[in-house]
């Protein structure tokens, strides 16, 4: 039949003929004759377009989306064009101008995505399994072997993470005391419970807080430091020059790291837990009138020496975490200038990540254990 107002185009059957010009001048009466189509359903589409006499990139990207789209809709279709225009017929597709694959195809690669990236992901699981052996082992050498010190580079750390850091994590940890007083003030008071606030921030701070957030500081600031600084030495070839006169890598650069973090987040633990009941005292005291004696009188009573001991007790499991992930992600740095922020980046994902995970691990046991 020959459909009205497009003599270029006919359909018999499951053929397709189209003559006549597809050019950019006549794109728009083609379009419209295609999108008035009655397609035949459950039959395989021939277009025959041997027959047009002009054809330029407009006509083969409008053959092209319509042999998508009855492809897309179940159809199979076959193509017969003239050889100078199936030339021009492949540039357009090869460019990528007539769009992404069918949805099909893209919910086919859904699952090989899927295997691939859980593949990567246990493989850098079982890298850094294995880094912590290996640091395990050298540290244990290290300890049976002559006794070998490097105070000045474990002093820099220490200042570059603990003392560089005191500012920044002394202000978040008395706003964050501030917020979680002024909060249970809030819910409190109209019971005639805020005398608990001192209960609850002090078990809050001591407990859970002021080590996970002094760890997850200690990751953004040094765990990311120690990435960078790592990965630009191995691409500047001194991993290779420390090897190569007999030194190892995780004893010369990772242990120092790692000494001078198991140092300094216990100290910020304990700064952090000073400061958090500093701000919860002057909330108290400006919204529910308790004075700083009362308070602390209160914290003394009611939080055990086994809450603040756990807390501080976290903070070195955390510090070893931070430190070789860190170190870990900047000995993976590759030749690629990009790959020393992509392992950077990493660093501090896998780090709070695994922070993370470590303290509900620390959770779970410490319930179990009645503490």
């Amino acid at each position: 039949m020959a459909l009205a107002g497009s003599p270029g185009i006919r359909v018999e059957g499951g053929a397709v003929r189209c003559s006549g010009s597809w050019t950019i001048h006549r794109i728009g009466r083609v379009e419209r004759a295609l999108r008035g189509l009655a397609w035949p359903e459950g039959v395989a589409v021939a277009v025959d377009a041997t027959a047009v006499g002009a054809m330029d990139t407009a006509g083969a990207w409008l053959l092209a989306r319509t042999a998508r789209g009855l492809e897309r809709s179940g159809h199979t279709v076959t193509l017969r064009l003239r050889p100078e225009h199936e030339a021009l017929l492949e540039i357009v597709t090869s460019s990528g101008a007539v769009g992404g694959p069918p949805r099909g195809r893209e919910r086919a690669r859904f699952l090989p995505t899927l295997g691939r990236r859980a593949w990567d992901s246990g493989r850098e699981l079982g890298g850094l399994v294995a880094f912590f052996g290996e640091m395990g082992v050298t540290a244990a050498r290290a300890r049976a072997g002559p006794f070998r010190v490097r105070w000045r580079q474990m002093l820099q750390h220490v200042q570059a993470a603990g003392f560089e850091a005191l500012p920044t994590a002394a202000l978040l940890s008395f706003f964050i005391g501030v917020v979680i007083a002024f909060q249970a003030s809030v819910l409190l008071r109209p019971f005639g419970a805020g005398i608990l606030v001192a209960d609850l921030v002090g078990l809050a701070m001591m407990r859970e807080l002021s080590p996970l957030v002094m760890a997850i500081i200690v990751a953004g600031r040094s765990g990311s430091a120690y990435a960078a600084q790592i990965g630009a030495m191995k691409m500047t070839g001194e991993i290779d020059s420390l090897r190569a006169v007999g030194l190892s890598p995780i004893e010369v650069l990772v242990l120092p790291r790692i000494a001078a973090l198991l140092l300094v987040l216990p100290l910020l633990t304990v700064v952090a837990d000073v400061l958090g009941l500093a701000g919860a005292m002057v909330v108290a005291r400006t919204e529910l009138a308790m004075g700083a004696g009362e308070f602390l009188g209160r914290v003394a009573r009611e939080i055990r020496a086994s809450n603040y001991l756990l807390g501080v007790g976290k903070a070195p499991v955390f510090a070893v975490i931070v430190a070789a992930v860190g170190c870990y992600q900047g000995l993976q740095v590759t030749d690629d200038a990009g790959s020393v922020g992509r392992r950077t980046t990493g660093a501090v994902v896998q780090s709070m990540f695994l922070v993370v995970v470590a303290d509900a691990f620390v959770l779970v046991v410490a319930r179990q254990l009645g503490i």
